[in-house]
This record gives C-alpha cells, sequence and structure tokens, in this order.
C-alpha cells in the first residue's frame, strides 16, 4: 500500500523517507514487508504525505482520545439551542444588550488563546458563547454589532479548539464564525473567517480546499484595498498568503509556497511593523516564522533551522506568546528530522518554558515527542521523558 501510494504521488523512496524522518533503506523494508511501522507519529506522517487515510496503512479505524476537557463544555454550549423557541414563535426578547461587556470578554478570552493559556480559554467560552448566541436571538437595533462579537467569538473557540487538536468542533465553531460574518455586513470580518477557517480546513486534511479559500479571500482583499490599504487590510491580505504558504507546504507544493511568502512580505512590508490587527499576528516577523514552519513541512529542515536560530521576536507585540513558542517547535522538528536529538529537547524544553499548554496541547508537538522517545539514549537526553510525561505522550 505505501509503495503503490507513494508512486501515485510521485515521490521517491529517498524523497518520502526524508519527509517522514527516516532512511531510504528503513523505508525500502517496509515497502518490501520485512519491517513494520511501530511508531504512531511516523505513521501518520506516512498518511499525511501520502494522501491517505491512516486507517489505510493499518487497515484499523483511526480514534483519536480526547485530552482537552473543556472541549464538552464548549461543545454543550454551542448546542444548546433553547433560544430558538423565541424565534420560532416569532417572539424575540427585548432585553437590552450590553455591547461592550460582551466585546470586552470576547476580546479578552481571545488574548488569553493568544497568550497560549487553553485551559482559561475553554473555562471562559461556554459562558460568553451562552450570553453571544442570547444576544444574537434578541429584538435589538444592535445586531449587526452583535454578529460581529459572536463572529468574534466563534473565531476564538475554532482557534483554540484547533489548536488543542479538537478538529471537528473546530470546523463547526469557524462554520459560524463565517455566517455570523456575513449578519455582520463587515467584509473584512469575513475574510478574517475565512483565514481562520483555512487553519481549520487544513488540521482536517482538506489543505487543496484551504488553499482556494485563503486565496479567494486574499483577492477579493485586494480588489477593496485602495492605493497601499489600510493597516487591517494588510494585515489580513498578508495572513491569508501565510495560511495559503502553510496549505501549499502540506501540499508539497515547494513552488507556490515561495510565491505565496513573498506576496506576505510584501504585504508585511508595507505595514512596516509586527502588529495584531484583527487578532492575525501578522507582519515581518510572522512572515519569517511561516518561513520556517514551511521549510519543515516540505522536509527542508536546514533552511528551518538557519532561519530559525537567527530569527529575533523582540519586535512581536508582548501578548504574542504562541508566536514566540511556534518557532521553537519548529525548530525542535526540524532538529528532530535532522536526528539532533539532543538540540530537539533543549529547544523544547524552551518552549515549555515559553508556553507550557501549548506543548502540552500540541498535536505536532506530540508527534516529535513520540518519535525523540523512540530513539531516546538516555544519557543525552536526560530531560526528554520527564517532558513527555508533563506533555501526556509518555
Amino acid at each position: 500500500m505505501i509503495a503503490r501510494a507513494r508512486r501515485r504521488r510521485g515521490l521517491s523512496q529517498a524523497v518520502l523517507a526524508g519527509l517522514v524522518g527516516r532512511s531510504e533503506s528503513w523505508l525500502s523494508q517496509v515497502e518490501r514487508g520485512k519491517k513494520a511501522v511501530t511508531s504512531y507519529p511516523v505513521l501518520t506522517r506516512l498518511a499525511e504525505v501520502l494522501r491517505v487515510p491512516v486507517a489505510d496503512l493499518t487497515g484499523e479505524d483511526e480514534e483519536e482520545p480526547m485530552r482537552y476537557a473543556a472541549a464538552h463544555r464548549i461543545e454543550a454550549a454551542m448546542t444548546r439551542y433553547t433560544a430558538l423557541e423565541a424565534v420560532i414563535e416569532d417572539r424575540g426578547t427585548d432585553q437590552p444588550v450590553n455591547l461592550r461587556h460582551l466585546r470586552l470578554e470576547a476580546e479578552s478570552v481571545y488574548a488569553a488563546y493568544q497568550a497560549t493559556h487553553y485551559d482559561e480559554a475553554g473555562q471562559r467560552l461556554p459562558r460568553l458563547i451562552r450570553e453571544v448566541e442570547a444576544a444574537s436571538r434578541g429584538r435589538t437595533a444592535d445586531r449587526p454589532a452583535v454578529c460581529a462579537i459572536r463572529s468574534h467569538v466563534y473565531n476564538t473557540t475554532a482557534a483554540v479548539l484547533r489548536r488543542v487538536g479538537e478538529r471537528e468542533l473546530a470546523w463547526q465553531a469557524a462554520d459560524r464564525a463565517l455566517a455570523a460574518a456575513e449578519w455582520a455586513d463587515e467584509p473584512l470580518l469575513a475574510a478574517v473567517g475565512a483565514y481562520r477557517m483555512s487553519y481549520v480546513l487544513m488540521s482536517r486534511k482538506r489543505t487543496a480546499a484551504a488553499m482556494e479559500l485563503a486565496m479567494g479571500a486574499a483577492e477579493a482583499v485586494e480588489r477593496r484595498m485602495h492605493g497601499a490599504g489600510t493597516p487591517e487590510e494588510l494585515s489580513v491580505h498578508g495572513g491569508l498568503h501565510l495560511a495559503a504558504a502553510t496549505a501549499a507546504a502540506a501540499e508539497y507544493d515547494r513552488g507556490a509556497v515561495p510565491r505565496f511568502l513573498r506576496e506576505a512580505r510584501r504585504s508585511a512590508d508595507l505595514l512596516g511593523r509586527d502588529a495584531n490587527h484583527h487578532g492575525t499576528a501578522f507582519g515581518p516577523s510572522n512572515v519569517t516564522i511561516h518561513q520556517i514552519s514551511t521549510s519543515v513541512q516540505v522536509g527542508d529542515a536546514q533552511a528551518a533551522v538557519e532561519t530559525g536560530e537567527e530569527l529575533d521576536l523582540d519586535s512581536l507585540p508582548a501578548g504574542l506568546v504562541g508566536r514566540r513558542a511556534q518557532v521553537q517547535l519548529d525548530l525542535a522538528r526540524g532538529y528532530t528530522q535532522r536526528r539532533m536529538d539532543a538540540a530537539a529537547v533543549n529547544t523544547l524544553l524552551a518552549a515549555e518554558r515559553i508556553a507550557a499548554e501549548l506543548v502540552r496541547y500540541d498535536p505536532g508537538t506530540a508527534e516529535v515527542l513520540t518519535e525523540l522517545l523512540r530513539r531516546e539514549h538516555r544519557p543525552s537526553t536526560p530531560e526528554l521523558r520527564p517532558l513527555a510525561q508533563r506533555a501526556g505522550v509518555a
């Protein structure tokens, strides 16, 4: 099955082996049935590269455990439809809506997400979802403003859930964010929803759809820009190109990745600084961060490591903890691909000091830790196993 899927993708054994961090001889033995794939992260990476379900490679149903306790409470809040009774009976409530409270709470929870406080965000989101749903069902002249806040709340929900590996529920939240943005009658907010949805689609292995969505939205934003564009427009436009670059890397499209990154860099240069308009964390540094992550994704670990080791993140806004930690996670993945295990562990420890919850929940980091444990050499990486245990892997 692996050999057939590899040939269908037009990949040599050497290229496929490099993309999954193995030797060509190992892959040859696997394809000839001489060796089994015993590492789940390697198995999922093979499935990702070959664009086939894991079950096709194992003959078993793929099942992922739920590690994020707040997901149940968020789902319960999202499926609480009691307010629809008023809609069906055409008797919308006349209770006043405290827009300022909703807006401030939505911004605060999103700030918790960007600071990688996922547990805190998960505790606060269910109540916020219930409040914004109730507000959106009422009779109010501020309905567009309520819908804008509702879109922001669901974008935050989708972002948190994607980060902790709850992909299906993240897709539902992102879909609600897009629908709310349409009702808000704010075109740029709809583009933000497309930006968020594109990453959710990528997490569900719908990379072609993600790229199409991101580029369609980016082109629409560009058409509405006048001159150089506002800082908000430039940030969303650039962020959408970064999403497209990430999707292209997942498709192993080495030609498209630099093209999208160049467009993002152009927007960043026009913006002139690192910012966080519409929660995009967009700016010159974030373009470089995506240059690192896409290099790792396509298997160019050397380029990722060289760029990552030289990157200075001092210009990033203080609250963007996740962006800072992501560099460490991508570097660790690059070190792992190059079999520099001690460097990988030290880099993961640095990421943990910055953003412990990101290390604990990030699915990609769990794969890296599992791979490092598989070839563990305790004298050179004595802190690996305790780190893996804290991350719930060992």
